[in-house]
């Protein structure tokens, strides 16, 4: 009997030990799966495509912001500038609040200044002063997300500027001062 009973108590000793193991393990998984970041593109203008994990654990991943920097290029002249990492963590941040899985459509994000001229020359809603010009602005669409959730989002984020154009089927974004349009 005493036999059984140590036998019972190293199998239970054992049991808690793997258990305490395995319990320190998991959280350990989760908290680097959930601190992933990862945003899919698709650009309107040149039918390009991009799947980037741009964050992991915090910090961000250079070699994925490289990517988005040429992904985000003035596609009319080819001119590549740093996009603002923190624009990536509001869109980023905009999609989860929606609850979305879904793929932004880009229409516009850097501009060159002489495309920003151009374009203002063309007609009005282009600001001299673009956030556009700095890499700190994205005009998207969300594919899963009605227009006018997306907008509402973007404005409850509170951080930065959000212009909404329904007759063009989009929205502007950007982590410049916080305003409205």
């Amino acid at each position: 009997m005493k036999r059984q009973k140590r036998r019972h108590r190293r199998h239970l000793l054992k049991s808690m030990v793997g258990t305490s193991v395995v319990g320190l393990l998991l959280p350990i998984k989760q908290a680097i799966g959930l601190n992933e970041k990862r945003l899919s593109f698709y650009h309107t203008h040149t039918g390009e495509t991009l799947d980037v994990t741009f964050a992991r654990g915090g910090e961000f991943i250079r070699p994925a912001l490289e990517k988005v920097n040429e992904f985000l290029s003035d596609f009319r002249s080819g001119d590549v500038t740093e996009i603002d990492p923190e624009l990536l963590n509001l869109i980023f941040d905009i999609r989860e609040s929606l609850g979305s899985q879904g793929r932004y459509e880009v229409i516009s994000a850097y501009r060159s200044p002489t495309t920003n001229d151009m374009l203002r020359s063309r007609g009005s809603g282009v600001a001299k002063n673009s956030q556009h010009l700095l890499g700190k602005a994205i005009d998207v669409r969300l594919d899963d997300v009605e227009l006018p959730k997306l907008r509402d989002a973007a404005l409850a984020q509170q951080r930065g500027g959000v212009g909404y154009y329904a007759k063009s089927n989009f929205v502007h974004i950007d982590t410049g001062r916080v305003r409205r349009w």
